[in-house]
């Protein structure tokens, strides 16, 4: 299928300076904001369900600021397949991201973070590589944050050691996040992977809706893949201690 990355990115940023002038709402505990650091000694819950085709999958993930500029998260998945076999829990993800550089740091008011972890101890009745394989990432997330919204992007590479089914892949992900009113946020995005498999290529559209109360963000999401010509919808909620 022919899609034209470039025209969509644009279309991301333009929609993102169109907004800038008539938003000015805080960005304090948006932790569903692309560009979001961990304050130190937080804590940040996020309990997750989803659904696409015939399959159910619920996931939680719990992450902890260590400083102001690092935090540690761990998530694991739980996938319910009602159409065939392929029962079976993700392998645990175990990551940190680290802030290179602040708002302050530079005159132009980019962020930027470094990302690293390891998923391991999936299950083998899922034929994916979040739930079958030792996965080994990194990458790069840069953004800038304003009063009413977000741009950001990130670049992450992930690799699979494995005699039959190692291989290596790389995620793009621009996202744009909008604050539309005191307690109301929207998002969007767009994933490509591509893989040294090309059986695991994909593209992703993703656009989410966020309500926020306190420190708690209910969050709904439908989500498109250009491959496989699959929709997904799903819900989660973001607790912050």
């Amino acid at each position: 299928m022919c899609f034209n990355i470039k025209s969509l990115m644009g279309v991301v940023v333009a929609t993102g300076i169109m907004f800038t002038g008539h938003m000015s709402y805080a960005a304090e505990n948006d932790t569903n904001d692309p560009m979001y650091m961990l304050g130190e000694r937080h804590f940040l819950s996020n309990t997750s369900l989803t659904f696409w085709d015939s399959t159910l999958r619920l996931g939680q993930e719990f992450s902890y600021g260590l400083s102001n500029r690092f935090y540690l998260t761990g998530n694991v998945h739980y996938q319910i397949d009602f159409a065939d076999d392929e029962d079976g829990f993700s392998n645990i993800d175990l990551g940190g991201v680290y802030r290179v550089a602040t708002p302050s740091d530079a005159n132009s008011g980019i962020a930027s973070d470094v990302i690293v972890g390891i998923k391991f101890g999936g299950s083998s009745h899922v034929r994916t590589p979040e739930y079958a394989d030792t996965i080994y990432y990194a990458g790069l997330r840069m953004g800038r944050q304003w009063a009413g919204m977000t741009l950001a992007a990130t670049l992450k590479t992930s690799w699979i050691f494995d005699n039959d089914r190692g291989m290596a892949y790389i995620d793009l992900t621009p996202e744009s996040y909008f604050r539309i009113a005191p307690d109301w946020r929207i998002g969007t995005g767009f994933t490509l992977r591509k893989a040294t498999r090309p059986h695991y290529d994909q593209e992703w559209l993703n656009f989410k809706l966020v309500r926020q109360y306190g420190r708690t963000q209910y969050v709904g999401h439908v989500d498109y893949e250009f491959e496989s010509d699959e929709f997904s919808v799903g819900t989660h909620v973001s607790i912050l201690f």
